[in-house]
């Protein structure tokens, strides 16, 4: 197993970092606690990006700001994703190691450099799920926010 992912961690050595994140992200527009499920090539839900340590489930704070979306992780890199790299935001069952029920991850799909990736993401508490979802996807331009949200929910 150490022997495959050592593999894969030369193989996707190409792949540049995340960038780091902003000094000035703006206020929270949404919070949720949950999991970093992990990072995959966008379609490709088996496909796990392992380096730069996100290919390392963990958990995780959620929070959408104006100029993106930060997943402040817990033992791991941060994860944060601007605004204009992110393409789309969709809810799933499951990707590389983690399923769920339906729709039971929000997935955002971001350009990392030169790399189209998907990132998945579990609230702690389902009624959390639709307003990140929501939040998320009112930054992505290829995604219509659901109808019934409500902006900023406090927790």
């Amino acid at each position: 197993m150490a022997l495959g992912w050592r593999s894969r961690l030369k193989r996707q050595s190409g792949i540049g970092a995340p960038p780091a994140v902003p000094s000035d992200l703006g206020p929270v527009l949404y919070e949720a606690e949950g999991q970093y499920v992990v990072t995959t090539t966008a379609g490709d839900w088996l496909d796990r990006v392992a380096v730069h340590g996100m290919g390392i489930r963990s958990n995780a704070v959620a929070t959408v700001h104006p100029e993106g979306v930060l997943l402040a992780r817990v033992g791991a890199p941060d994860v944060f994703i601007p605004r204009d790299d992110l393409e789309s935001v969709r809810l799933e069952g499951g990707m590389a190691g983690k399923f769920v029920e339906k729709d039971g991850l929000v997935v955002l799909t971001w350009r990392l450099l030169d790399k189209r990736v998907d990132t998945g993401f579990r609230t702690r508490h389902a009624a959390h799920k639709p307003q990140l979802l929501a939040a998320a996807a009112a930054l992505a331009p290829g995604t219509t926010p659901p109808q019934d949200f409500q902006g900023r929910d406090s927790q």
